[in-house]
């Protein structure tokens, strides 16, 4: 039928120009920036695959200017900020990073090693947050970040007897570490708080 034949050739026509005005509007390939494009950081080693293509490119914060301790640091709140925000893409990318900068370090402090082991609890890596926990533990038996540390690399091993060992032991030890006001119970107090609350809601 004619009408019929008129009608698409006028859909052809629409879709002919709003595909012409699409690639118009569409910026033209940098190779400079291609790499950033794809979410790899600039200035910075890859780290294992990019992130998702269809979002904002991660870039790795600034870091050159900063000590290696001040870069660990950075780092670390990096993945903590994207895992709080469910970031879990970046978290993947730019934890590597992170436990790098601190591999890095020549002698990790109990704040440190608390770090270091949030991040492999944070990436499913159970072996790292432990192996941080047990030293922390070593050098202070009661030090509140080690048993929480252990504590949750025994629930990321399915080690929930182990785990309920660890709360008992962060209960136990709480009024007197207080009272020792080591600077990193006040860098993570709400670790502290939440981790003392879930322990006695479980019943320990």
């Amino acid at each position: 039928m004619p009408w019929a034949v008129a009608a698409i050739a006028l859909l052809a026509l629409v879709a002919l120009v709003a595909g012409q005005r699409f690639a118009r509007s569409r910026p033209a390939s940098n190779p400079a920036t291609a790499g950033a494009e794809q979410g790899a950081p600039v200035g910075m080693p890859s780290s294992g695959d990019a992130p998702p293509s269809d979002r904002s490119p991660t870039r790795a914060p600034d870091i050159s200017k900063l000590t290696p301790e001040e870069q660990a640091d950075r780092l670390f709140n990096r993945v903590m900020t994207l895992f709080e925000q469910g970031d879990t893409a970046r978290v993947q990318f730019l934890a590597p990073m992170a436990v790098e900068a601190y591999q890095r370090l020549p002698k990790l402090t109990p704040d440190q090693r608390y770090h270091l082991g949030r991040v492999g609890a944070v990436t499913g890596v159970a072996p790292l947050a432990s192996a941080q926990a047990d030293s922390i533990l070593q050098q202070r038996p009661t030090h509140l970040l080690g048993l929480i540390l252990a504590a949750q690399g025994a629930r990321m091993r399915g080690d929930e007897a182990t785990a309920r060992g660890y709360d008992r032991r962060l209960l136990a030890a709480l009024a007197s570490e207080e009272k020792a006001a080591l600077p990193e119970y006040d860098q993570h107090a709400n670790d502290i708080t939440r981790a003392v609350e879930s322990a006695r809601a479980r019943g320990n």
